[in-house]
């Protein structure tokens, strides 16, 4: 976990989804309450189950593989995988290729990777299923990402827009990832205690609204008393 996040709050938000702290960002004005519209899950299942990856993002940059100024990395990018973290790989647009695959995941597993969130696409989908290896993505690509993209700079910021989120939200190395069937949210790690007041005071909340609507009480009334 990233050091400014106490660890006993770190592990008290693992128990929260997407949903949860998505709504607990939109109360801490943070831009799309941390939600990156567009990837969704592919692996181990495809958008069912679940599974959810929680950890500090350890980010990678690709960039198009004719850009000769942009740096190069000293090592390959998935050698610097940190345990427990979620890779988070920015892929620039319009690329029609993958820039992650089979071989890449099994790297990540073994150095205890969390998962990866993709900007973009990813390959060998049969092989991060079997290997039990969660993916969520853009979409997916036959194609590999040599002649298309090459990694560039390796836990720097790096930000996501897509077509309904024109704005660009920063992700930076050491914000916490969840990702899980409803989405992906990134947590700034400066707002991680507060967001987990937010959700423990929603979680109670939302107990209270279902055991009323479960009894029969319409939702309009219980809305206004219990989400005041």
């Amino acid at each position: 976990m990233p050091p400014s996040v106490p660890s006993h709050v770190f592990n008290a938000l693992k128990r929260f989804t997407s949903c949860d702290v998505g709504d607990a960002l939109i109360k801490l004005n943070v831009k799309y309450g941390g939600y990156l519209h567009g990837i969704k899950m592919f692996s181990p299942l495809q958008q069912a189950g679940e599974r959810k990856i929680f950890g500090p993002a350890y980010t990678v940059q690709m960039v198009d593989s004719n850009d000769t100024t942009s740096p190069k990395p000293s090592q390959h990018f998935v050698d610097g995988v940190t345990k427990d973290s979620v890779v988070f790989i920015s892929q620039p647009k319009n690329f029609y290729s993958a820039c992650w695959g089979g071989l890449m995941s099994t790297r990540a597993k073994h150095l205890g990777a969390q998962g990866v969130v993709i900007d973009g696409s990813f390959r060998d989908l049969n092989e991060h299923r079997e290997m039990d290896f969660p993916v969520f993505a853009q979409g997916t690509s036959a194609l590999g990402s040599n002649t298309f993209t090459r990694a560039s700079a390796l836990n720097v910021p790096v930000q996501f827009t897509s077509p309904t989120q024109t704005r660009p939200l920063t992700i930076n190395p050491g914000d916490l990832i969840l990702a899980d069937l409803d989405g992906v949210v990134v947590l700034p790690a400066e707002h991680a205690e507060k967001c987990l007041e937010i959700c423990e005071e929603r979680f109670k909340i939302d107990e209270q609204t279902m055991a009323a609507l479960r009894a029969g009480e319409p939702m309009g009334p219980t809305l206004a008393r219990l989400r005041k």
